[in-house]
């Protein structure tokens, strides 16, 4: 019997996965393991790869959004009539409450009923000249993706970072996909843009050369950001408590620390080691908020926000209150290259129960930060700063950074989150505290 493959849950917060490419076709061959099709999902760019064997007999979404359990593709023997399979597999969505996917996605039953009962017809097929001519007026305002130039994920990147429109590129791949060796062999070639006017005016470099003005479709990761966000920060009562901490230890600990060590500590190793610590000390900061209940964590799971091209990730270091210094530096390091890689597995953005985000490298001396829930805090870090302070009565140069903890008032009080910072701050002054 034939198999339908739906949308499968790719990450813990998806709740819709974008298809970006089919890299098979109807009619195509398929065997377990064979990647049917790129998904964008809320954190990354990823394969949907078949478990079935058999022949893709039916698409449903050629490109575009499909929630979680909506229906993609069928497979199943050559010639085989997988109609049957599709109406049961529609009729269940149904059931659950998913009727416009089943509108927008099938029509293959042909229940003239169903279809004028709809005002405004969703399906991808054919079923009269009033949708002809509906589906035709779509098809004008989705033209942008109709015309998606077909290359793969290094491609696209490849392109962007030599400055090539994938339009000046011919493509080897499957179905004329532009593919690595493609864009190679352009560039070998000496190959140049193509110029798209024949009037030369005076160009301005804003040193941006690669950034494309206009209107961009919205990423289901900044779509997933925005809604979660929102949330936390129109949901949960915030506050804010900031601290300066003295970091000439610290700095004297790193530099002493990486003359022998084969592993080069940041500062943020340091941020995140005492962060950890400091919450082994204070478990009432570890905690999550569940609506009807607060769970106290017993892991320390912290999760570092990651800066990407379509927005934020937060990757996780668990257990870092019983990692070393040269453990997370390296740790951090691996998880920080695949999320700017988009290379990162859920499963290593999941269980996150405290964050820190810091923006210290940027010149940033304080800010705050919203809340990345179910955490009750989150840390904002800044840049360390040489400053005039009092030190044994006489005013000296000291290297100052300031932290921002936000708290959400319905887990954690004010003192409590005073009480941390004050713990965070001993560890980060008097460094020898987290080696033993």
């Amino acid at each position: 019997m034939a198999d339908v493959i739906r949308m499968p849950r790719m990450s813990d917060t998806m709740e819709e996965g974008n298809i970006v490419e089919w890299l098979k076709q109807v009619g195509d061959e398929v065997e377990p393991g064979d990647v049917l099709a790129e998904v964008e999902t809320d954190k990354a760019t990823m394969e949907l790869e078949s478990y079935q064997d058999g022949v893709l007999l039916y698409i449903g979404v050629e490109s575009g959004p499909v929630p979680v359990d909506g229906i993609l593709a069928v497979i199943g023997e050559k010639g085989e009539d997988y109609k049957p399979a599709l109406a049961e597999a529609e009729a269940s969505s149904e059931n659950t409450n998913d009727e416009e996917e089943i509108n927008k996605q099938s029509d293959d039953d042909g229940d003239p009923k169903s279809s004028a009962n709809n005002v405004e017809p969703k399906s991808t097929k054919n079923n009269g000249d009033g949708e002809d001519k509906k589906q035709a007026a779509d098809s004008g305002q989705r033209s942008s993706d109709d015309d998606r130039i077909k290359a793969s994920p290094l491609a696209k990147s490849m392109a962007k970072d030599a400055n090539i429109s994938l339009s000046d590129v011919t493509g080897t791949g499957e179905n004329d996909r532009i593919v690595k060796k493609d864009i190679e062999k352009y560039i070998s070639s000496g190959g140049s843009k193509k110029s798209s006017s024949t009037i030369s005016l005076p160009m301005i470099d804003s040193g941006l050369s690669d950034f494309e003005y206009g209107d961009h479709p919205v990423s289901q990761m900044r779509k997933t950001i925005a809604k979660r966000l929102a949330e936390s920060k129109f949901g949960a009562p915030h506050f804010y408590l900031t601290i300066a901490i003295n970091m000439d230890n610290a700095i004297q600990s790193r530099k002493s620390i990486n003359e022998v060590s084969e592993t080069r500590i940041s500062f943020n190793d340091f941020v995140v080691k005492a962060a950890a610590l400091a919450l082994r000390k204070h478990p009432a900061i570890n905690a999550s908020w569940h609506g009807d209940k607060i769970t106290y964590n017993k892991e320390i799971n912290v999760g570092v926000a990651v800066a990407v091209p379509d927005g934020l990730l937060v990757p996780v270091v668990n257990n870092a209150d019983h990692k070393t210094l040269s453990a997370i530096n390296v740790e951090v390091k691996d998880l920080a290259g695949k999320a700017k890689n988009k290379k990162l597995q859920p499963k290593e953005m999941q269980g996150n129960t405290f964050t820190i985000s810091n923006l210290g490298m940027f010149d940033i001396e304080e800010f705050t930060a919203i809340i990345n829930p179910p955490d009750s805090c989150i840390l904002a870090v800044g840049s360390i700063k040489q400053i005039p302070i009092v030190k044994d009565g006489a005013i000296v140069p000291g290297n100052i950074m300031k932290v921002t903890l936000s708290c959400d008032h319905r887990v954690v009080d004010g003192a409590t989150g005073a009480q941390f910072l004050a713990t965070f701050k001993s560890f980060l002054e008097n460094p020898v505290m987290m080696l033993v």
